[in-house]
């Protein structure tokens, strides 16, 4: 009897509880980094290896068939091809992950990372430039004011902050709140994400070049912490307003560059299709920085990028503003500032310039010991 009744549940009964699992795993929350649609160029492979797993999850669906074990082969599979292509990337494969829509703005960081977040606003000269956001806030257990470039995620937004290229009124706003910052001994986080400072006539009309300048003079002595993170475009002279720092750091698949690669080829090549080429020559991605010593470190990204876990990617970013927060602090401001000038000065500097300045001090005690070495008295001739 007990044979009878089992083979009737396989029977009747397996078919629905199968069924019903499957639509279960299909409602699970999926990993938004390998079935969001959203793939790059190099990413075909992926592209073909989602479509195939959600072709199973469908018929699964329908069929009430179990196909769990072919969507984890793909799934490895699909692992193992992220692992390839995002190991090697180019550079300007590495400018289109910079660049991906999914990928996490200022806005996700206010949200999932500063705690308690007030916004200031307006420049008391001009007007509140959108495209750049400043306020005070809460990170880990430190208080801080965050400075971040805003792209906007929607196509009103976008439009109102000119796709995350700032005004004059920005950079004139940022450094203002700095100085507010300052007064009270609070650090400064600075999260840089744009193409470049907004080029029109009435930016330049309103001094976009002065105000840049103003704020990298600003900046290099102001008496507080400062931490500077590119988490995306790192463009030109509009990533530079904001990006002078005692620590400066990237996404793994970031970049920070003089110039966007199309304007680049643009002016060398009178070609914008030569932006790969130019991408490659610019020297912009993190690894390349890093060994430059333009960059002091280079903050991992998850599997596929950033757009592919959001959540991971703000956790480690939060991770290292915490710890270095911590680690600048220990420092006296005085020291702080010395420390902030010679990094500044030995950008671009040939290996002799650095032996040199490296070497300067330990000179410069060896003179002074010598002066104060008492002069032997010159010996007088004897009178006859």
């Amino acid at each position: 009897m007990p044979v009878v009744y089992g083979q009737f549940f396989c029977k009747h009964f397996r078919p629905l509880l199968l069924a019903g699992r499957n639509i279960l795993i299909n409602k699970m929350p999926k990993n938004n980094n390998l079935s969001n649609g959203d793939h790059l160029d190099f990413e075909e492979k992926v592209a073909a290896l989602d479509r195939q797993m959600n072709e199973l999850r469908r018929l699964s669906s329908i069929k009430g068939i179990n196909y769990s074990a072919e969507i984890r082969r793909l799934r490895r599979e699909q692992v193992a091809e992220l692992k390839r292509s995002y190991a090697n990337l180019t550079a300007w494969q590495t400018v289109q992950v910079a660049r991906h829509p999914k990928r996490p703005l200022l806005c996700d960081y206010l949200d999932l990372m500063v705690k308690d977040f007030r916004e200031l606003h307006g420049d008391r000269c001009f007007g509140d430039d959108r495209a750049i956001v400043t306020g005070l806030g809460q990170i880990g257990r430190e208080r801080v004011l965050v400075v971040g470039q805003n792209k906007g995620k929607n196509t009103k937004e976008k439009v109102a902050c000119n796709f995350g290229c700032p005004n004059p009124e920005g950079y004139r706003k940022a450094l203002a709140k700095m100085k507010f910052a300052e007064k009270f001994g609070i650090p400064v986080v600075t999260l840089i994400d744009t193409p470049g400072a907004y080029p029109g006539i009435g930016a330049e009309e309103r001094g976009q070049a002065q105000a840049i300048a103003v704020n990298l003079a600003e900046m290099s002595r102001l008496r507080v912490p400062i931490i500077c993170i590119v988490i995306g475009e790192g463009g030109s002279g509009g990533a530079l307003g904001i990006g002078v720092g005692d620590r400066m750091a990237m996404l793994e698949f970031a970049y920070y560059s003089v110039i966007s690669p199309e304007g680049c080829a643009a002016i060398l090549w009178r070609d914008g299709s030569q932006a790969p080429q130019a991408a490659e020559a610019l020297k912009l991605t993190s690894k390349d920085l890093c060994k430059l010593g333009l960059v002091d470190t280079v903050i991992p990204e998850p599997l596929g990028g950033a757009h592919r876990s959001l959540h991971d990617t703000i956790y480690n970013v939060e991770q290292y503003i915490i710890k270095t927060l911590r680690d600048l602090k220990r420092t006296k401001i005085d020291n702080l500032l010395d420390n902030r000038y010679k990094k500044l000065r030995a950008i671009g500097a040939g290996p002799t310039e650095k032996l040199r300045r490296k070497t300067q001090a330990a000179t410069d005690r060896i003179a002074a010991a010598l002066k104060a070495i008492p002069a032997k008295p010159k010996r007088v001739p004897a009178k006859v």
